[in-house]
């Protein structure tokens, strides 16, 4: 049977929220939603929507979960930034399967580090290029749709907890922080919409922000008063691998040093207009986004703030 969606990802964070989105607007005979665990399949099922088992680690589920799929939402695997070799691997073999299959269009959700360009310097960045390339060479129709950075992930961004006394950064710069609700219901209704062909898109908030202003804005909303100090990347490293509350790797500091230092050259102060013009609304700054969810939960923080 012809399957109009596939969402992939569906028990994650944008993949869920997709999902919300498409439950009300699509007959549920149109889309189905997959998972690397097989036991999600009841979770599903009992809410009426179709389940198909996909795990990008193994192309024999890819190869008879993509069968029939015209659009098929592509979700970065889940898997830790650092291990790119496994990542890599994982998003090749959905390529694959997807060519094999012959997909009608797939909607893959990219970072925006560097914009619209591909000379980023960031690690993950260069993964999802590296992804993108696959899918121009694969002959497959798609779309790369660069996601904003989660507003949500901003206590990652700065490593603050409810707790923290002070924030330590090596560099500061423009980020255009989008709200992880805005973005998902932007791809969905952009999945739906269709077009886009062999484009590359950005959805972006339409504002950026600084983390000396997150930090101003924490301070307004709490009623706190939490210093920033920008510190050399050694002085970063050695406070935050000694004193992290969330006991993270050197690695990933590492990597959270290398975000903040293409936030300084520029490479995530671009926006753009599409996300506003496919909700048919303004989605909300990084600021407006930021008090959202301190006014909603003033502890807020973001899972990958621990080991």
């Amino acid at each position: 049977m012809t399957l109009k969606y596939l969402i992939t990802g569906a028990t994650g964070g944008l993949g869920g929220l997709i999902l919300e989105y498409f439950i009300p607007n699509i007959p549920l005979g149109e889309f189905a939603v997959s998972s690397s665990r097989t036991e999600n399949k009841g979770v599903f099922e009992r809410r009426g929507i179709q389940f198909r088992h996909l795990n990008y680690e193994d192309p024999a589920t890819l190869e008879v979960g993509l069968r029939d799929v015209q659009n098929l939402l592509f979700v970065s695997t889940n898997t830790n930034v650092i291990h790119i070799d496994r990542i890599l691997r994982h998003h090749r073999n959905v390529v694959t399967a997807a060519a094999k299959a012959n997909v009608l269009h797939v909607w893959y959700t990219s970072l925006p580090f560097g914009g619209f360009g591909n000379d980023s310097e960031v690690a993950v960045q260069q993964q999802h290029i590296a992804t993108e390339k696959m899918l121009q060479e694969s002959g497959l129709v798609y779309t790369c749709i660069r996601e904003g950075i989660y507003t949500e992930a901003f206590p990652l961004f700065l490593n603050w907890y409810a707790d923290t006394t002070h924030i330590i950064l090596p560099y500061d710069g423009e980020v255009a922080f989008t709200s992880r609700e805005d973005l998902a219901e932007g791809t969905a209704r952009l999945m739906i919409r269709g077009g886009y062909e062999k484009e590359t898109v950005l959805l972006t908030a339409g504002e950026t922000i600084t983390a000396m202003e997150i930090v101003d804005t924490i301070n307004q909303v709490t009623g706190r008063q939490l210093p920033m100090q920008l510190v050399s990347k050694e002085e970063f490293l050695a406070h935050h691998t000694q004193h992290d509350k969330g006991k993270k790797s050197m690695e990933l500091f590492e990597i959270l040093a290398s975000w903040w230092k293409a936030a300084a050259r520029g490479e995530l102060k671009l926006t753009d207009g599409l996300l506003g013009e496919i909700l048919g609304r303004e989605p909300l700054t990084p600021q407006q986004a930021v008090k959202k969810l301190l006014q909603n939960r003033a502890d807020h923080t973001w899972h990958q703030n621990y080991a």
